[in-house]
Order: structure tokens, then C-alpha cells, then sequence
């Protein structure tokens, strides 16, 4: 029906460290749209990175749901709690998104790849939005650094963001 994957790592902004997630392959199967489960499990993604959990440090990539998944096993997953979660998406799915809990962050971009070979959010040919999720009373206090900046995600190994 639906799928996502949850993201993690460290990221450094504004001289300070934050255990970051993020959403990526957010999709839903054609006949199930229009139903409220990709809504509900993008919902159920972000309390699963808002809560707690156990994601082995090395760990980078953590698939939290498949076409026979519940929202509701999507708490069983094991996922670290976060600091924070971003992510892109294009910009006709913010109110999807937003509706689900994550909020906008306007003026932010996303920057992956490596610092070598960046890869913006904002590049030629895109046209995203950068959603976000604030969970813990640290990153609350430093939400409006993330506003309006260029985050740096990288080095981006996985999906050339993360």
C-alpha cells in the first residue's frame, strides 16, 4: 500500500551536533491513493523519530514500512530518536506533508553529495520544499537557525542527500 524510508545521521549547523532524520522514498501504490495511508504512515514516521528507539550507530538506512505494514508496526521499528528531521519533497506534497504534522521550513535548502561535489536542494530543475520536524527541547530553542540557511547533509552516500 505504502513505503518510506527513515534516514539518520549527525549533522552539524550552527556550531552545533544534532541527530538528524529524515523521510526518502515516500510512495504509495497508485490504486491505494487518495485513501489516507501514505498520510498515516508519514505520520506514523515522524512519532517514530520523535520517540525513542535503538539505531545502531552505524546505521544509515532503516526501512520502516512495505506494502504489508501497518502505520501501527511502524512503531516496532528501530529507529533512534532524533533532534531533528528534514527532508525534500517536491512542492505540490507540502500540504500532504504538512498534514501529517511536518512543518515547512521556507528559505532552507539542503545540501548533500559531498563538499567537493555538493548537491543543493535548490538546483536547476528542482522545484522542493524542505520539511522538518523539531523533537527535542535543544532543537526547539534552535529552530530559527534552520530557517531561511543551507543545511549540510553531506557526505550524502546513500541518496545523494543522506
Amino acid at each position: 500500500m505504502a513505503a518510506l524510508d527513515v534516514l539518520t545521521k549527525d549533522i552539524t549547523h550552527a556550531g552545533q551536533t544534532y541527530r538528524a532524520a529524515g523521510l526518502s522514498a515516500v510512495v504509495t501504490a497508485t490504486a491505494h491513493r487518495g485513501k489516507g495511508n501514505g498520510r498515516q504512515l508519514v505520520a506514523a514516521a515522524r512519532e517514530l523519530i520523535a520517540g525513542s528507539g535503538s539505531l545502531p550507530s552505524a546505521a544509515r538506512r532503516v526501512d520502516v514500512a512495505r506494502a504489508d505494514v501497518s502505520p501501527a508496526d511502524v512503531a516496532q521499528a528501530d529507529v533512534a530518536r532524533a533532534d531533528v528531521a528534514l527532508f525534500t519533497c517536491d512542492r505540490p506534497l507540502r500540504g500532504f506533508y504538512e498534514s501529517a504534522g511536518w512543518e515547512c521550513l521556507d528559505g532552507t535548502v539542503l545540501i548533500g553529495g559531498t563538499p567537493h561535489d555538493p548537491f543543493p536542494s535548490d538546483g536547476p530543475g528542482f522545484d522542493k520544499v524542505t520539511m522538518a520536524g523539531f523533537f527535542t527541547e535543544r532543537a526547539m530553542r534552535h529552530a530559527a537557525a534552520f530557517r531561511h540557511s543551507r543545511i549540510a547533509l553531506h557526505p550524502g552516500e546513500i541518496d545523494r542527500l543522506w
